[in-house]
């Protein structure tokens, strides 16, 4: 089913002063930790430290705090790889909302069992992630609010809370850059308007994964366009945008550079943040280390941060990629 384009405004002031006060009552500060390893003044900001293990639920908050606030008593439904389900469901539950959620029938086993466990309508659609949205799309025409986990101004409101947290974590720095993955494009938006807003030199780089350039291409096109997606263990990265998205006018607004990294440089990163600081990471969380180890990334004036976006990946996955260690490192 073909559906319109969705008219979705551009976050404003307003969103990101809601999303800081919802994120703040809701959510502890996410630890931002050395790693002396990758370079001087190289830091690693643990979204995996969430309660639903990725930095996903801080977009969903602010989202279904302003369906409550606007729209008292309306469901909502989302589509989601897993991560953005897991937030948009523990939102739920602590706002008293009813959420459906929608994901593709290749949803890892790890997210699919932990949203079992939270009080949610489940739904599985599609082979893949963009018939799984099309059909959430579908849902918010019929009586329910859709909120897509990056097309959404509040939700980008909610990842640029990350921002106002590093600037109370580095108060200091002359200087900042801030590395984060490349999916739908909301976080990157989130944190370039947070960059823009600031007073000091802060560069924002998104890290696609090789196998689903959809927001690159779409970046690049100055609109939405359909790219060729592939299999990847990124697969929070994955798979084409919603037409019309704003992520695509805000990134190109700001400028933000976006590089990409392939399936065993994913891998060895998963590994290395393993091995090296002692930490589970899916494939998404891992591509912003894998962009840096790759040197697709280089250090700018200050510090660095790379966003660990998640630890959600099914164990037995996980635990093949680490046996295969000793033939890459």
């Amino acid at each position: 089913m073909t559906h319109a384009v969705r008219e979705v405004r551009r976050p404003n002031q307003n969103d990101f002063i809601d999303a800081a006060s919802i994120v703040a009552r809701c959510l502890r500060s996410t630890p931002l930790v050395s790693a002396p390893e990758l370079g001087e003044n190289v830091w690693l900001k643990l979204e995996t430290m969430q309660p639903t293990g990725s930095f996903k639920v801080r977009g969903a908050l602010a989202a279904l705090a302003s369906v409550k606030e606007q729209q008292p008593g309306k469901p909502v439904v989302t589509a989601s790889a897993g991560n953005h389900a897991l937030g948009v469901a523990w939102a739920a539950q602590r706002l008293g909302i009813s959420a459906t959620i929608v994901v593709a029938e290749t949803v890892s086993s790890a997210k699919w069992d932990a949203l079992s466990r939270l009080p949610v309508t489940l739904i599985q659609h599609g082979a893949n992630y963009d018939e799984a949205e099309g059909h959430g799309i579908g849902m918010g025409e019929h009586g329910m609010v859709y909120v897509s986990p990056y097309n959404d101004p509040h939700v980008i409101a909610g990842q640029a809370t990350i921002g106002r947290e590093l600037r109370i974590q580095l108060p200091t720095v002359a200087g900042l850059t801030v590395v984060a993955g490349a999916g739908g494009g909301g976080l990157l938006s989130g944190l370039a308007w947070w960059a823009a807003d600031v007073n000091r030199a802060i560069r924002v780089v998104g890290v696609e994964a090789e196998q689903s350039p959809g927001l690159s291409s779409s970046v690049h096109a100055g609109h939405t366009v359909t790219a060729e997606i592939g299999e990847t263990i990124a697969d929070g990265l994955s798979g084409n945008i919603e037409p019309g998205s704003i992520t695509v006018e805000l990134l190109r607004k700001h400028g933000v550079p976006l590089t990409s990294v392939s399936e065993p440089e994913l891998k060895h990163a998963i590994r290395w943040l393993a091995k090296r600081m002692g930490l589970v990471v899916e494939g998404a969380g891992a591509a912003p280390v894998a962009a840096w180890l790759a040197g697709r990334v280089t250090q700018g004036v200050g510090a660095t941060v790379l966003v660990i976006s998640g630890r959600n990946i099914a164990l037995d996955r996980y635990a093949a990629i680490l046996r295969g260690q000793e033939r890459s490192e």
